[in-house]
């Protein structure tokens, strides 16, 4: 199926509207599409984004909220409080932020450090796996649950500030870490380059969404500025994998 489709066809099924994460998460479990690439709800988002605002109100989609769609049909079904796309609020409301991608608790041991470890994660099982060794950003290493250290990778790139932290005074003391990226990933899994300049609108709320989801506070009821389809969930490096699985198989043995 084309992602329209795909779309289509999750929203039909659901009889409701849907958040684009879910959309995402659904059309894979489905198993509409072939390839998701390696940022799938952020795809989902741009097409049901663009079909809306070039297509206008002959688009078969409509924007119920923030991050949530629904059919036009099922839109119309809900008592007509709903606007029409012509009337709604630009699309604009929800621009690409400074912050990109971002990782939480990446278990250490799931790494094979090396000068040049690669740093695995992907959105889903399904969807194609990243490479954040060139991202940069911060990045915090835990004992368990509790912070150690802050740092930054800015010079120098994530992956290779995180591999001299096993070997410095750090080395002993860490068994998890969070990233914060702000270079872009592309649908293909690609890091991108960082743009000049931002603007404050942006600034304000990436800040916010590294505090809140850094410090999980009691009293912040969601999450930062609706970041589901920015976190990357860790993949343990190939290495690893067949370490693990020789290891099982010679344990069996």
């Amino acid at each position: 199926m084309t992602w329209i489709e795909a779309i289509r066809k999750v929203l039909e099924d659901s009889h409701e509207p849907l958040h684009y994460t879910d959309i995402a998460e659904e059309i894979a479990r489905k198993d509409l599409r072939k390839k998701v690439g390696a940022t799938p709800a952020r795809t989902v988002n741009g097409v049901l984004t663009d079909s809306i605002k070039s297509e206008g109100d002959s688009s078969p989609f409509i924007k119920m909220t923030k991050g949530i769609y629904a059919l036009r049909k099922q839109g119309d079904s809900a008592g007509g409080s709903v606007l029409p796309n012509s009337l709604q609020m630009p699309m604009q409301e929800e621009p690409n932020p400074i912050l990109t991608s971002f990782g939480m608790f990446w278990r250490r041991i799931n790494v094979a450090w090396k000068p040049t470890p690669q740093l695995l994660g992907s959105q889903g099982i399904v969807a194609d796996p990243v490479d954040f060794y060139e991202q940069r950003g911060l990045y915090l290493l835990y004992d368990g649950r509790e912070v150690l250290y802050v740092g930054r990778a800015t010079e120098r790139p994530l992956g290779k500030r995180l591999y001299e932290h096993t070997k410095d005074r750090m080395s002993a003391r860490w068994d998890r870490f969070s990233w914060f990226g702000i270079l872009p990933v592309s649908e293909k899994g690609k890091i991108g380059s960082q743009p000049e300049t931002y603007s404050a609108n942006m600034l304000i709320p990436s800040l916010e969404a590294i505090l809140i989801e850094s410090l999980e506070p009691r009293q912040n009821r969601q999450r930062g500025e609706d970041m589901a389809d920015r976190e990357y969930i860790q993949r343990i490096a190939p290495e690893i994998r067949k370490k693990r699985i020789k290891d099982m198989v010679d344990d069996i043995s």
